[in-house]
């Protein structure tokens, strides 16, 4: 089976389309996606064969999931998620282990993106949240994302105390991803519970990178974004 959803992904590979994405996504010397392959496959096509293929057993999805291949690494992502939302709840513990299990294959932006909510923050929303907090100090990049895309869940559901917990760990980060990443879920917030988000910039405005604060207030008026943006 494991060789059927390779040769399903395939079908819909393009030459053209591969050395867009492979310029996209930074796999250039030196670049945080340095050395990633790409055939081509746009999301909306994995998708439709992570659905075809959202049977394949466990084992074969994380063989899929250590792939060179970056769609097919974001399809093995994409099947984990359907199996964690259909599974039991011995299968949803499976995932989420095999998945944290696994992140130095979840490498870049767009891989952390479409499953960390989805199997990390799933698990996690009614169990102690103390896992997000040694991913957001670990040294890896992806992890340190993973912690933070994983509060969407919670945010989702109008729970913004551990987004507004992780972004305080991030808030000093080096990396433009963890800017973004940070700024992205204090929007989200914001987008429910306005005071809730500015509480957390009253303290940091000043000092936060200017990226994460940009994304943060993206949806406040022009006025008020000038003046978080004037220090």
């Amino acid at each position: 089976m494991l060789n059927d959803t390779r040769h399903a992904l395939r079908a819909f590979a393009d030459e053209t389309d591969a050395v867009n994405l492979q310029r996209f996504f930074k796999t250039g010397p030196g670049e945080y996606g340095e050395g990633d392959r790409f055939i081509g496959v746009r999301v909306p096509a994995t998708r439709r064969v992570a659905r075809d293929y959202k049977a394949l057993p466990l084992a074969d999805t994380l063989t899929l999931l250590q792939s060179d291949i970056h769609e097919e690494r974001l399809l093995a992502l994409i099947i984990l998620s359907l199996k964690f939302k259909a599974g039991t709840p011995d299968e949803q513990a499976a995932v989420y282990r095999a998945y944290l299990d696994h992140t130095p294959f979840i490498n870049n932006w767009d891989l952390v993106d479409v499953s960390a909510e989805h199997v990390v923050g799933a698990y996690l929303e009614r169990r102690s949240r103390k896992p997000l907090h040694a991913l957001a100090r670990s040294e890896s990049l992806w992890e340190r994302r993973i912690a933070i895309l994983s509060t969407f869940r919670f945010i989702r559901h109008d729970d913004f105390d551990e987004t507004l917990k992780i972004a305080e760990i991030l808030v000093s980060d080096k990396h433009d991803l963890i800017h973004k990443a940070v700024g992205w879920m204090l929007r989200e917030v914001g987008k429910r519970d306005m005071s809730k988000e500015e509480s957390f910039l009253i303290r940091h405005y000043r000092s936060m990178p200017r990226t994460m604060l940009r994304y943060a207030i993206e949806k406040f008026s022009e006025e008020t974004r000038l003046q978080y943006m004037i220090r």
